[in-house]
């Protein structure tokens, strides 16, 4: 009883360190063709562009009756144009800038950080400077040139990047 005990410990033992030695390729490691996020940065955004991209997302959450910061940066990730909707949470300030700077420092939509960190377990992310790993930053792209960025925050992520979405409508066409 004892011996086929032990054997059976041995065998699921055995099994379990060949099977732990079988690696399995680095996605990181794949060399891709072309660069990633590769769009160049345009002229800075407008002043009167930023403030209707602002306008449309406060329409968009006002319609939904979310409450939500609203950040635009130009294309070197400086603030043009904010808006706190009453009640928005106070915290949310700083986290939609920070949203609306990742997008366009990094040329891509914050969602990019979340599910990386999420899904596909890239902590070396959050080592990287200025990273926010929460959607709601959008880039903004005028003619195929980054332009800037707007960031929302305040409600659940998701709430966030619908109403950026529909700020940065207004500019990327």
């Amino acid at each position: 009883m004892k011996l086929g005990l032990f054997a059976a410990i041995l065998t699921a033992f055995s099994g379990f360190c060949s099977s732990a030695s079988a690696q399995q390729p680095n996605p990181l490691d794949v060399i891709p063709d072309k660069m990633p996020f590769n769009m160049p940065y345009g002229a800075p955004i407008s002043l009167a562009r930023a403030q209707a991209a602002i306008a449309a997302v406060t329409a968009e959450a006002e319609k939904r009756g979310w409450a939500l910061n609203v950040a635009v940066v130009d294309s070197g990730a400086n603030l043009v144009a904010f808006a706190r909707m009453d009640g928005a949470q106070l915290g949310s300030i700083a986290i939609s800038e920070h949203k609306a700077r990742a997008s366009v420092k990094f040329r891509r939509t914050t969602k990019v950080f979340e599910e990386g960190i999420q899904k596909n377990d890239y902590k070396y992310q959050l080592s990287l400077d200025d990273i926010i790993a929460s959607r709601g930053g959008i880039p903004l792209i005028d003619d195929g040139k980054l332009v800037g960025a707007i960031g929302c925050s305040g409600g659940a992520g998701s709430q966030d990047e619908a109403a950026c979405m529909a700020g940065a409508a207004t500019i990327n066409k």
